[in-house]
């Protein structure tokens, strides 16, 4: 344990902490996946250096603009940019140079250290839906989210083994004034999950809440030594970086805090409608970017973000689990890769109104292109719903239970001895069966993954029990997960310290719902 750890852990001691630890019931999370299996790549050499070359000279000929921030246009100066108004044109090589500082690898901490996450190199970690300003379950329909239905999803992403991550702004809580939900969203990730969060974007200040709310949990040192939280900076495609983005990312990048640097590109709309064109631009983006938070301070922890869906040429309308998504996704990790930089991409993506067919095959193809493209953090992992418009509650568990097959998948195939069950094998002989054998009854328990949600009964015994249908099932989950939810203890002091700095920050200024 090193000097920082220990003072983190001094914080959180006494009596009371420890009382409250030993009666809590702690609820099972699966580690983060360590993938024993290739990345799909399908982009040679020859098409990789061209995308690459391709984004340099858009990156010095084109130039990005970066808005509203004369303190970045200096910083591109002082760094050797060509900056005219506020257009920065970087030289090329510059930007992939100042990348180099960028970890390949980092951990972050959990208030709860056995759910600490490593994000980079074969790992994967799984976060839940971010944004949505509605939510949707079978009983209430769609409607606006609210603070309730915000802890709700906290409890639930706590509960769901498969899930890594508590993410961040898991529905957009519209019963809370703008100015001041921030404080309440990161308040219940604090006390009702134990897993790893991430911080509020929506304004420098509240960045800086972020990181202030954090220090009261961890430790100020510790906070400045080590990464609590990864956050969202989205880049204004085509190659356009706002002043309260870059301002989140300065504070995080600053505080060596975690950020995700991803371009919002729906292809046709944000990027050119071919694959190359677009992957072209995601990387010109994603280089300004990741550069410039290493103007703001050398090694802060970033990931490479590529956020990207198709378009629908007769509505306009968004589309996702497309091929073309999946052949930029698939490239856009292997650029990162070349990089140096850990990957965001993927989600349980669909356009669906309802957790239905079209919901289940546009998510699969997302959630396998996911994992076969070599993602590190895969934000929106359970509970998108409409384009990203609708946090599901059903599909939230349906999600949360798929992931268990990415688990099982990315494991891999076993060759030891046991897996190649010679002995079962000789055991059984022709014409036998393998039920009772004793490799069987050694290996059953684990041998196959099982859904905790889908129904293996036969149609008899289903239709006895209601011919419940799958959204059906997730509703009486969902039932379920938030009525055995009991809160993962805290420190008493903790808990009224974090509260207290909640009601004050909340209290010193009027409510603003623009």
């Amino acid at each position: 344990m090193n000097e920082t750890t220990a003072r983190r852990r001094s914080r959180t001691g006494g009596g009371a902490a420890r009382r409250a630890q030993r009666s809590a019931v702690s609820f099972e999370t699966a580690k983060y996946i360590e993938r024993n299996i290739p990345n799909f790549e399908v982009l040679n050499d020859e098409a990789l250096e061209i995308i690459e070359a391709n984004a340099e000279t858009i990156l010095e000929e084109i130039g990005v603009n970066f808005v509203n921030n004369p303190a970045a246009l200096q910083r591109w100066r002082d760094a050797g940019a060509d900056v005219r108004g506020e257009r920065v044109h970087i030289p090329r090589g510059l930007a992939r140079e100042l990348c180099k500082t960028v970890p390949a690898k980092f951990t972050q901490h959990a208030r709860n250290p056995e759910r600490n996450v490593e994000i980079g190199g074969k790992n994967l970690v799984l976060a839940p839906v971010y944004g949505p300003p509605f939510v949707h379950d079978v009983k209430g329909g769609r409607r606006y989210a609210t603070m309730e239905d915000f802890r709700n999803f906290v409890k639930l992403g706590y509960m769901s083994k498969w899930l890594h991550h508590s993410g961040g702004t898991v529905c957009e809580p519209t019963d809370v004034a703008v100015n001041k939900r921030h404080l309440d969203m990161l308040h219940a990730h604090m006390t009702l999950s134990d897993k790893p969060f991430m911080g509020s974007v929506t304004d420098p200040s509240r960045a800086r809440d972020s990181v202030e709310m954090c220090e009261i949990l961890f430790g100020k040192d510790f906070v400045q030594d080590n990464t609590v939280m990864t956050s969202l900076v989205n880049i204004n495609s085509p190659m356009t970086f706002d002043d309260v983005m870059m301002g989140a990312l300065e504070v995080y990048a600053s505080n060596n805090q975690a950020c995700i640097v991803s371009p919002f590109i729906v292809g046709g709309a944000m990027a050119p409608v071919s694959v190359a064109g677009t992957l072209t631009q995601v990387l010109a983006e994603v280089l300004a970017g990741v550069a410039y938070s290493q103007l703001i301070r050398k090694g802060a922890p970033v990931i490479m973000g590529a956020f990207v869906t198709s378009i629908d040429m007769n509505s306009g309308a968004p589309t996702f689990g497309t091929p073309e998504a999946s052949h930029i996704t698939y490239g856009a990790g292997q650029l990162a890769r070349r990089l140096g930089l850990p990957f965001r991409s993927s989600g349980s993506f669909c356009g669906s109104k309802l957790p239905d067919a079209q919901a289940a095959y546009e998510t699969a193809n997302s959630l396998n292109m996911g994992l076969l493209s070599g993602v590190n953090f895969m934000l929106h992992a359970c509970g998108w719903l409409e384009g990203g418009l609708v946090a599901s509650y059903e599909k939230f568990v349906m999600d949360a239970d798929q992931l268990g097959a990415l688990h099982k998948f990315a494991a891999g195939v076993a060759i030891d001895v046991n897996a190649q069950a010679m002995d079962a094998i000789r055991e059984v002989g022709p014409g036998g069966h393998y039920l009772g054998c004793t490799h069987t009854q050694s290996n059953f328990k684990s041998a196959f993954w099982r859904s905790d949600v889908f129904d293996y009964k036969p149609f008899e015994t289903w239709a006895e029990e209601g011919s419940r249908d799958t959204m059906a099932l997730a509703s009486a989950r969902v039932d379920k997960l938030l009525g055995e939810y009991q809160q993962p203890a805290m420190d008493p002091a903790l808990a009224e310290a974090l509260a207290g700095y909640v009601a004050d920050k909340k209290a010193s200024v009027p409510d603003a719902m623009g």
